[in-house]
């Protein structure tokens, strides 16, 4: 975009916002006129269409800082932020243009001289004529006196070629389930329908990246991408670990001690045998290969992690079997080798 266009065109008049308007408020305001004037939306409505455009090219500039930025430098020195001198004797106070091209241009006289056009120098007589086309021009395009690399220095914009449009975000929740295995969901974004294809053993907070489903540029540039933010709630039972899936399982102190076979519950809704060898402690993972998520990486397993269950009553024969076993193995210590350990 060239400066001049910058000078000319009023971006918070188009979004229809204060110049002291928020990032969020330009947001909102872009959202609801590219809504209103979206070619979709008006099949054949050259007006709508010609507004569309303009929304986008205001919008493409404010919600950059940047952009945003010098588009507000230039607009205040265009509008009388800034003092131009008409050679000696002139008016002297204050800073603006003068101050400005007294550090560009070193060693000038303090004065600038100012032209909309002629010969090389554009001022009769010698000195520095500036055209001010040509100065907004060159602060938009990064040129100058000279071309590429001159006095003037580069804010961006027509000099680097036309500017890709700024990128949209939006967010996805899905089940756990459904993030696991994977899927293809359908998204509408500002009023256009999207198909979003989501891959297996995708995680909480994954972004997923539609390259060319943003912003349309404002100056013939290629559209912004969509940003997709996953949100996966947490299941009750079963985790992610890599391509892995975990869950705990609880057992009875006899299937941990003397061994047994335990129904596990998998993924896809079915059960799986497990065998517990004998003397099993709580928190023992024991692997079921095959049984994780299919992703990229290759075919996970099932890790299932082994919970001695202690019951909270016991009574009758239960009680007095506990009591036996307690007495049988009074002599033994699990706690032995901890306290060794605590004394080196």
């Amino acid at each position: 975009m060239a400066g001049q266009d910058w000078v000319e065109k009023d971006f918070y008049k188009t979004l229809e916002v204060d110049k002291s308007a928020d990032e969020a408020t330009i947001k909102k305001a872009y959202r609801k006129l590219a809504r209103q004037f979206h070619p979709d939306a008006n099949p054949g409505n050259a007006s709508a269409e010609e507004r569309f455009k303009e929304v986008s090219e205001a919008y493409s500039v404010l919600s950059d800082p940047e952009q945003r930025q010098q588009y507000d430098s230039i607009r205040a020195m265009a509008s009388g932020g800034a003092r131009f001198a008409a050679g000696p004797g002139g008016n002297g106070g204050g800073s603006g243009f003068e101050d400005l091209f007294s550090a560009m241009f070193p060693g000038g006289s303090g004065r600038i001289r100012y032209s909309t056009g002629g010969g090389p120098g554009g001022v009769p007589g010698g000195g520095m004529g500036i055209n001010l086309e040509d100065l907004l021009a060159g602060f938009s395009a990064g040129g100058g006196p000279g071309g590429p690399g001159g006095a003037f220095p580069r804010f961006g914009g027509a000099g680097r070629g036309p500017l890709p449009g700024s990128d949209m975000r939006a967010n996805l929740t899905l089940p756990f389930r459904v993030a696991a295995a994977g899927s293809t969901q359908a998204l509408t974004i500002d009023g256009r329908s999207l198909t979003v294809r989501i891959p297996a053993g995708v995680r909480n907070g994954q972004k997923i990246k539609l390259a060319g489903q943003g912003n349309p540029s404002a100056n013939g540039g290629p559209p912004g991408d969509l940003i997709v933010t996953v949100n996966v709630p947490p299941h009750p039972v079963f985790s992610l670990d890599g391509n892995n899936l975990r869950l705990t399982v609880p057992v009875t102190f006899a299937e941990a001690a003397l061994g047994s076979r335990i129904e596990v519950p998998t993924l896809d809704g079915t059960n799986v045998t497990v065998k517990v060898p004998g003397g099993t402690p709580s928190g023992r993972t024991l692997r079921v290969r095959g049984k994780g998520v299919r992703t990229a990486a290759g075919q996970g397993d099932l890790l299932v992690t082994m919970s001695v269950a202690v019951p909270q009553r016991v009574s009758g024969k239960v009680k007095q079997a506990l009591e036996a076993l307690r007495e049988a193995t009074r002599d033994d210590d699990p706690r032995a080798e901890l306290r060794q350990q605590a004394a080196t």
